[in-house]
């Protein structure tokens, strides 16, 4: 029986290449972005509301979920601290936090009934070393991974995992095409992505859950 895959922010470069990849291995994708492009789902995530009548709608069709990739993001940043914006931290919250606290809330039961479920989001260096430039963006990043890691303690032995993947920044061929001189020197390919956290399932939830696993190496 395929599994069942969740894919929030699909309509993204990282997004296209994680729904590319388990289609590909036979799964079962259920695309999820807000504007429904490319036979998603529309789905506000800022709406609590709108996540549980998703997973209700799931349950209901598959009976399961087996994995949830949670690749919501944005980014915001200023020149110099002081120039810092606070309406840039407020958009980021919903984005990087408050989506990410509505999905594993409505999932967090279908998840731990997975005989093998996984759980990723895509961190970044910044949450862990700030700059004077980013520190909404970094402090949303910081929010989030702490989210993540209390999911991973409430999955604690089930047959399910929490896990928190970590660039620098992500790149992909459109990317290229528009910068050919650029090296993209320590960015992360989104193919690659895809291909880690597909790789989370090759290991035993316990060896996974709660780990942060940096892709800048």
């Amino acid at each position: 029986m395929s599994r069942v895959i969740l894919v929030a922010g699909s309509g993204s470069p990282a997004g296209e290449a994680v729904v590319r990849r388990f289609t590909e291995l036979g799964d079962t994708v259920v695309a999820v972005n807000r504007s429904g492009t490319d036979g998603a789902h529309a789905v506000d995530l800022l709406d609590p509301a709108a996540v549980r009548d998703l997973a209700k709608r799931i349950e209901a069709e598959h009976g399961k979920v087996d994995g949830i990739v949670h690749l919501v993001g944005g980014y915001r940043g200023s020149k110099t601290f002081a120039e810092t914006s606070l309406e840039d931290w407020d958009l980021l919250h919903g984005l990087l936090i408050r989506t990410l606290q509505n999905v594993t809330l409505a999932f967090e039961p279908l998840l731990r009934a997975s005989g093998d479920g996984r759980f990723v989001i895509v961190s970044a260096k910044a949450a862990q070393r700030p700059t004077k430039g980013n520190a909404a963006y970094a402090a949303a990043k910081a929010a989030a991974e702490a989210w993540t890691l209390s999911f991973a303690d409430a999955l604690n032995g089930t047959a399910s995992a929490a896990a928190i993947l970590v660039v620098t920044a992500l790149v992909h061929d459109g990317m290229r095409a528009a910068n050919p001189d650029k090296a993209y020197t320590g960015f992360t390919d989104v193919n690659d992505l895809a291909g880690a956290i597909a790789g989370l399932w090759d290991q035993d939830a316990a060896a996974v859950n709660g780990r942060r696993i940096d892709l800048t190496a």
